[in-house]
């Protein structure tokens, strides 16, 4: 016999007998209603409350074999088992991005694929197998690609704006004739808790939303908030989710009742119904409860009060789902238990042998699909020819092709790239803040609007969360995205949409999702002290440590096209996730020494052109003296200084261009630098964590003890306004001493 305190920590074991001894007690009364009325069925009925108790006794499970170190996770599912009416009502079709509460859910939806064994899948996931279809054994995510379930690693609000952009991807998909994987009348779920619907970057979400409806376009997403009145331990207050969300503009309210099948799911029926049809975004507020705590190791008795825990276990969803299968004649209370007990006896027997499972004991293969890469293939991608006719007619005859025309700066450059590919590849589309009409702060999308229309490039509202979310909806749906985030400092604002979203798709959905784009980002210093910070943002740590990410950084018009070919095919090819830093200072830069001289205007790379992936650029090739080692506006002020020394010094100063952040090519730096003892590196990125400190440790780990090794890189600071902007950034002037000084006992 359990011993009495025990229970007052071990709610789940509270929580099972509680259901057991009503069940046993429970005498039928007459039905509330016929099943018909709320459009269930007898046979609907029982599988909804099968799959409420597969999920229950999963968490079951969990918690007791935890204490074994069979499970490695333990938040359930306890208290939402109602969205199992969302998993019969909706189809396998209509993508969901699901709360991590979502195990009921998952049961019945299996019933729409066959095949499917959700115990044994949800028992793998649990012990970290290799053999988990969802994640491959590298967390515990509802996911599956059958029953199109994104995997989600963090579900405190950051998945709304993907969702959001899958919703709106769509009727984009259809526009733009692009093959939608999933029929055109699919909606998209997302649920969450009560307490993540107050973070920021869900209430942008839901503001999208409405005004995306606002202004007529479609936008079927179904937002599902699972209320059940607590955030780990943080009170909702009451009526709060209600009194939030009933008038927003273009976002329909329904209620439901998640503790009840039989008055919840005409309420539930009726909301997708909705969503599906009028191609609106709803607000399904659920009511829900939450049973067993946070998780296993959270001890709510420690900052609850025991009658507030009872009265939640009383309103289970579970004892209200056994007696309305008992009072319509579906099954007796012994076959009810006896269900209950088999289905532990299947969730207990099922994770035991999960446990014994193949596990990920390799380092390669954690990292295999976090960032495929077939390079060979890349690069036939990136010279795979675009339709000639085509090109003359959208460029407007033979010889105003870009590749016929005088050389130009980058900014008109990347624009003709841009149209190239989207020529190139019909699923592009381009969008941000004013990239349309307005053609972008810097004109880089000019004209583009005209050329391809609204189906293609588009403004978006005034937040980066929600533009990196749209880009990954739209991938998620096939098309290929070139999002815009107009200034560097912009980025960081959505930093995770990238971080803890994106970039992490392919890795736990073990290769099955992807959502490839190629994040254009306007940034980087020495803009004559115009815009201080948000104009002249140089740090970059943020973005090189994320995980699969590539990130790229132009310096001259010819590098700028070639490279962003190459990072569409990555995407195309390998489904990855791009950063393309674009150097402001850079765009209208035509002068390279002297004013009028034009020697940095480049031509137009011809189609089949490209830059190989991860390949430096090298300006005198056979100096053997001194190297300097930089990238974007670091280029030209180091070619600059290069001149002015080597007037007045016999060494010779060979350049190497990085033009790849990340991941830093170890074995090209290893090969230029070997031969040199003399080695610059030129950083216009803060000290603390710049490129340059990746730079160095390559040459440390490859023991290139070179005589002289200096590291030039901006201060630690923020980027002031006017003159004071020349204080922090490194110049030629400091770029040319540097170089004289390693003179210092050379002959």
């Amino acid at each position: 016999m359990a011993n009495p305190a025990s229970k007052v920590i071990n709610r789940a074991e509270v929580v099972n007998q509680n259901f057991i001894d009503f069940v046993k007690k429970y005498q039928a009364v007459e039905p509330k209603q016929d099943l018909a009325t709320n459009g269930l069925t007898a046979k609907k009925l029982f599988n909804l409350f099968e799959s409420q108790v597969r999920s229950r006794q999963l968490d079951l499970m969990a918690r007791i074999l935890k204490l074994e170190n069979k499970v490695f996770y333990t938040i359930g599912s306890s208290g939402h088992e109602g969205n199992v009416m969302l998993g019969e009502i909706l189809r396998h079709t209509d993508p969901a991005f699901l709360h991590y509460r979502s195990g009921g859910l998952m049961m019945e939806r299996s019933r729409h694929v066959a095949g499917i064994d959700p115990i044994w899948d949800t028992c793998l996931s649990f012990a970290a197998s290799k053999n988990d279809p969802a994640s491959g054994g590298r967390h515990k995510v509802w996911g599956s690609k059958p029953m199109w379930v994104i995997p989600q690693t963090s579900t405190i609000a950051s998945h709304l704006p993907k969702a959001l952009g899958c919703a709106l991807g769509i009727e984009l998909a259809q526009r733009t004739q692009a093959d939608l994987p999933i029929p055109d009348d699919s909606i998209v779920l997302c649920n969450f808790g009560d307490a993540s619907s107050n973070h920021s970057t869900a209430q942008g979400a839901f503001n999208a939303a409405s005004w995306s409806s606002f202004q007529g376009l479609k936008t079927p997403i179904l937002f599902v908030c699972e209320d059940n009145g607590i955030g780990i331990s943080v009170k909702t207050p009451e009526n709060w989710i209600s009194e939030n969300f009933k008038f927003r503009p273009g976002l329909q309210y329904f209620y439901a009742d998640g503790l009840d099948l039989e008055t919840g799911y005409q309420q539930v029926k009726r909301a997708v119904d909705y969503c599906r049809q009028e191609r609106k975004p709803v607000f399904l507020h659920m009511k829900t409860t939450r049973l067993m705590g946070h998780a296993g190791t959270d001890f709510e008795v420690d900052y609850r009060k025991m009658q507030d825990l009872e009265s939640c276990e009383a309103q289970d969803p579970l004892l209200q789902s056994a007696a309305a299968v008992i009072n319509h004649g579906i099954l007796r209370s012994g076959e009810v238990l006896d269900m209950y007990h088999r289905i532990h006896e299947e969730c207990m027997d099922k994770a035991n042998k999960a446990h014994t499972d193949h596990k990920i004991t390799a380092l390669k293969d954690v990292m295999a699909p976090l960032a495929p890469l077939d390079i060979e293939k890349v690069h036939q991608e990136a010279a795979r020819a675009i339709d000639k006719t085509k090109r003359i007619e959208s460029f407007g005859g033979e010889k105003a092709l870009p590749e016929q025309m005088n050389h130009k700066h980058m900014a008109i450059q990347i624009n003709r790239g841009l149209q190239d590919l989207m020529l190139k590849y019909p699923e592009t589309v381009i969008f941000g803040e004013d990239v349309a009409q307005k053609g972008g702060v810097y004109t880089i999308t000019k004209q583009l609007y005209k050329k391809f229309g609204a189906k293609r490039i588009f403004n978006t509202l005034l937040d980066e969360q929600t533009i990196l979310g749209l880009a990954q909806g739209y991938a998620t749906l096939g098309l290929l995205p070139i999002p815009e985030i107009q200034y560097l400092a912009y980025f960081h604002n959505a930093c995770d949409q990238i971080r803890g979203e994106a970039a992490s798709l392919q890795f736990f959905s073990n290769g099955q999702f992807s959502n490839p784009m190629v994040v254009r980002i306007a940034g980087l210093g020495y803009q004559k002290g115009f815009g201080g910070h948000f104009h002249n943002d140089n740090s970059i740590a943020a973005i090189r440590d994320i995980p699969g990410v590539t990130v790229a950084c132009p310096s001259r018009p010819d590098d700028a096209v070639n490279m962003m070919r190459t990072l569409v095919a990555l995407s195309k090819v390998n489904k990855r996730v791009s950063l393309f830093i674009e150097p402001i200072a850079l765009y209208m830069q035509k002068d390279l020494y002297d004013e009028g001289d034009g020697l940095w205007n480049k031509p137009y790379p011809k189609p089949g052109m490209y830059a190989p992936l991860g390949t430096p650029r090298i300006y005198q090739g056979k100096a053997e003296d001194i190297l300097i080692i930089t990238y974007g506006n670091g280029v030209l002020m180091s070619l600059r200084a290069i001149k002015a020394f080597e007037k007045t010094h016999k060494s010779r100063v060979k350049l190497m261009d990085l033009r790849w952040l990340q991941p830093l090519n170890e074995k090209a730096i290893q090969k230029h630098a070997e031969k040199f003892d003399r080695i610059i590196i030129v950083d216009e990125g803060r000290r603390s964590a710049c490129v340059g400190e990746g730079v160095i440790s390559i040459l440390a780990e490859h023991g290139m003890n070179s005589r002289y090794l200096k590291l030039i890189t901006g201060a630690d600071t923020f980027t002031p306004l006017a003159d004071a902007a020349k204080l922090v950034l490194p110049d030629e002037e400091v770029i040319l001493q540097t170089l004289i000084e390693s003179e210092v006992g050379i002959d």
